[in-house]
């Protein structure tokens, strides 16, 4: 009877160490891709909508969303990274601050995906109205670049020094450290006034995608089935949940609905399934609701969400 018990203990502690050893390696990760914003542009809740989707957080029945953005952290090299610069990108860098890696310098570089206003004008809080610091690296592509030095007010950061840009190329590597590389890719879009691209993100053990925003994936000249397998997540423009969604004419604003991507991966496998992780949701995107029946049944397909907070180890 004790050696019974006493085995019975010894199978305790193990399944108690088990755990703790992977809480232990899932909560501490050195290296790793964190969620800072899920929103599309205009954020959530969205300038003058007065539907009960807007109306629920009024309400105090769901919580702000902030806009699209990613932090990347290297705790073992003491850096992170942004990837977009958001009208919300001065809690968004808060967050990193006070959750993820504390240090001198507020941010090692910002990405920028193109020049529409939810991707880059939070780079406005780099300027000496408030942050006012030095020689803080933003990366982009050439018409992006050029967009910035050549307008006001974003010249003035180039002029006075407050950023540093960093010129990006289609398809070529930039090494952050021995540990971490990104490349950026060109991705078909409203090209206004700068290109648009999409990110990948390469770590140690595990690489993610990150397109935040594309017209249709029909239009890109890679197929999005093959880049999503290649990688082990894929955080993909979710605007629009379906055709409809607006009282406007869709196609003037036009992105993969998320009935068209999921249509797109429906002979694919569930773990190919679970790479995608939807993010950019539009206000009246009934998928941007947690509880909603839409994405209830996304998940049980194996489909993922990304949610401000979330953390994925590479």
């Amino acid at each position: 009877m004790l050696k019974h018990q006493l085995n019975k203990y010894a199978l305790l502690l193990a399944i108690i160490f088990i755990n703790c050893s992977e809480t232990k390696i899932l909560d501490s990760p050195k290296l790793y891709i964190t969620v800072l914003g899920i929103a599309q542009d205009g954020g959530f809740p969205h300038i003058g909508c007065q539907k009960e989707c807007c109306a629920n957080y009024y309400k105090g029945k769901i919580e702000r969303k902030s806009v699209v953005s990613l932090g990347l952290v290297d705790k073992e090299n003491q850096q992170k990274w942004l990837f977009e610069a958001t009208p919300d990108m001065h809690t968004q860098l808060a967050v990193l601050e006070n959750n993820h890696l504390k240090k001198n310098r507020i941010i090692d570089g910002v990405f920028i995906t193109h020049a529409h206003i939810g991707h880059y004008t939070g780079l406005m809080y780099f300027g000496r109205e408030a942050y006012g610091k030095t020689d803080i690296p933003v990366f982009a592509m050439p018409k992006m670049k050029s967009y910035l030095e050549k307008n006001g007010p974003w010249s003035q950061l180039v002029s006075f020094k407050n950023i540093k840009l960093k010129k990006l190329k289609h398809d070529s590597i930039i090494h952050l450290n021995k540990q971490l590389k990104v490349i950026p890719f060109l991705v078909p879009h409203r090209d206004e006034f700068s290109e648009t691209v999409g990110y990948k993100i390469i770590g140690k053990q595990k690489s993610a995608i990150f397109i935040p925003d594309i017209d249709k994936w029909q239009k890109w000249n890679r197929d999005i089935i093959e880049e999503v397998k290649k990688v082990d997540y894929a955080f993909l423009d979710a605007s629009f949940f379906k055709d409809g969604e607006l009282s406007r004419p869709m196609s003037e604003i036009p992105h993969p609905f998320i009935k068209e991507t999921i249509e797109l991966f429906k002979n694919e496998s569930f773990k190919t399934k679970n790479k995608i992780i939807f993010i950019h949701f539009n206000h009246t995107n009934p998928a941007l609701q947690e509880n909603s029946k839409e994405r209830k049944e996304l998940k049980k397909l194996g489909f993922q969400f990304a949610t401000e907070g979330n953390i994925y180890e590479l």
